[in-house]
């Protein structure tokens, strides 16, 4: 059949049918997503980031991994990154560890989360003071660890 043969069937079907807006909806629903993906792109980019995160930062609690999850999903420097998630993740790590309020705000948010995991008091280390040997997030390793994540994203992007 042509497409002129196509219009003319589709014409006479639709003239025997009730006019309904459900119906104009499915007519029209058929070619609205055509070519796209029907997950939002910023869905896409969050799964994609929080992926990487799950498989490149070595977190044997996971609590830094979920705080730093949720910090991407709130930062505007993601939307800024559309075409290049990765690129953006990078940015915000690194934005994390040049401020220093916000480098010791992960690393009592990830104590935080960790003592509500396991039901525990957390150790929270004080700018300039030690760290308590029993503290997986200390300043000095939760350094270490986004400084390895960016290390990996380098290479990733």
């Amino acid at each position: 059949m042509n497409e002129e043969q196509n219009r003319r069937i589709e014409k006479e079907i639709l003239s025997e049918q009730k006019y309904s807006l459900a119906n104009a909806i499915g007519r029209e629903g058929g070619n609205f997503l055509k070519g796209e993906s029907p997950v939002p792109k910023m869905v896409q980019i969050t799964t994609e980031i929080n992926l990487f995160i799950d498989q490149n930062l070595p977190d044997a609690s996971g609590a830094l991994q979920s705080v730093l999850k949720h910090w991407v999903k709130s930062d505007s420097l993601l939307s800024q990154n559309l075409d290049s998630p990765l690129k953006g993740l990078d940015e915000i790590i690194e934005k994390i560890l040049n401020n220093q309020g916000l480098f010791y705000e992960i690393v009592r948010q990830a104590d935080l989360k960790w003592g509500q995991m396991y039901e525990e008091r957390p150790y929270f280390q004080k700018p300039g003071q030690p760290a308590h040997p029993d503290d997986e997030y200390s300043h000095q390793s939760v350094r270490e660890k986004l400084s390895q994540l960016r290390q990996k994203l380098s290479s990733n992007y």
